[in-house]
């Protein structure tokens, strides 16, 4: 079984049912124009940063300031929740790892803000009980059912669920 994620914890928030597609590796977003238009905002902001840090092939974190601040980057608030929740997993994560006193924030470099993430322990009984269900999402048969909600319309899965 996989390990989970930062994109399965993000899918987890956005759609079960993307998420249900991603851990069986049916991909489609490398036909999305929005997903290109996120990666080349990735790829041309905060140039002078190292990017994309992977962790145990696990987490990839878009970059880290002084050591301590985890960075995420992203186009726009839509799915914010989604966004918030996936860098609470990356700082959870590390946290696991034993690295303590990690600071976060979300980048929304096209907005020019950044929104500034705690967890707490709360979050960390949340993000256990996320981790549960998203395994018995990898063991589950079938996709969950469709979310029939206006995010839809804009999803690189979108011709898989409704044509």
């Amino acid at each position: 079984m996989k390990e989970i994620t930062g994109m399965m914890v993000y899918y987890y928030f956005v759609c079960k049912r993307k998420l249900w597609y991603f851990v069986n590796e049916i991909n489609m977003e490398q036909n999305s124009e929005l997903v290109s238009l996120g990666k080349a905002l990735d790829e041309t902001s905060y140039q002078r940063v190292k990017k994309s840090i992977l962790i145990d092939n696990t987490i990839n974190i878009d970059f880290m300031e002084k050591g301590t601040i985890l960075h995420e980057i992203k186009k726009t608030k839509a799915i914010e929740e989604a966004g918030i929740w996936q860098t609470k997993y990356y700082m959870y994560y590390l946290e696991k790892k034993g690295i303590k006193n990690i600071e976060a924030e979300i980048d929304y470099p096209l907005l020019k803000e950044i929104e500034k993430v705690k967890l707490d322990e709360t979050d960390k009984k949340v993000l256990e009980k996320v981790e549960k269900n998203i395994r018995e999402i990898q063991n589950d048969t079938k996709p969950k059912e469709v979310l029939n909600q206006k995010l839809c319309e804009k999803c690189a899965y979108y011709d898989l669920c409704y044509i």
